[in-house]
């Protein structure tokens, strides 16, 4: 019963000695581009925001208290996706389960508070000018963050079935990478829409 895995595990290839996979270049490319969009997007806040002339926000100063610990929360994510990493590049696969599953319930929490502020606010999409830019915003973040949890949930789920070691663990780098990506954008978005308004 033990041979079987050990033929299977034979076939599957380890990757490069000294090269980085094609899988890592790919999502360091969708990395650029994406951080690209959010560019753009913040750049159009600040350029819109410097030629209205209504008050930014229309609604006054935006609360910190929620946005706030939603930052920590997602940060804490994180630092599980590395603790994560790390236990599996140790072969130490339970801690890397631990420090996946801990993630996507934390991700998971950070997208129930974003949706639960989102219903509170008093303007919608189309209400006016910041309405529509924050909802467009925070709303092309949030698709990321649920894109991060599906790949972080297959993570898991190959974590689980022992499909990692020592020497095969490419898939959690680039998996990690792109939930460090999103974490370190939900910064930029919470310095852009939260903090700058109260300079």
């Amino acid at each position: 019963m033990v041979e079987p895995v050990q033929l299977q595990s034979e076939r599957l290839p380890v990757g490069s000695a000294g090269k980085l996979s094609g899988g890592w270049w790919g999502v360091q490319t969708l990395i650029v581009t994406e951080a690209c969009l959010f560019g753009y997007l913040l750049f159009c806040y600040f350029y819109l925001a410097a030629q209205t002339e209504q008050t930014w926000p229309p609604d006054g100063l935006p609360s910190l208290l929620v946005p706030g610990a939603n930052t920590l929360i997602l940060l804490a994510s994180s630092a599980c996706v590395w603790a994560g990493e790390r236990g599996v590049h140790q072969s130490r696969t339970g801690r890397g389960i631990a420090g996946l599953t801990a993630a996507i319930v934390l991700g998971t929490a950070f997208v129930a508070i974003q949706l639960m502020e989102w219903r509170n606010k008093p303007y919608g999409m189309t209400t006016d000018l910041y309405g529509s830019l924050y909802f467009t915003i925070t709303g092309f973040h949030m698709a990321h963050v649920i894109i991060g949890l599906a790949v972080l949930l297959l993570l898991l789920v190959w974590a689980m079935l022992g499909y990692f070691d020592s020497r095969r663990y490419v898939a959690m780098t680039i998996g990690g990478a792109y939930w460090h990506f999103v974490d370190v954008v939900w910064l930029f978005v919470f310095s852009t829409l939260y903090l700058f308004p109260y300079l």
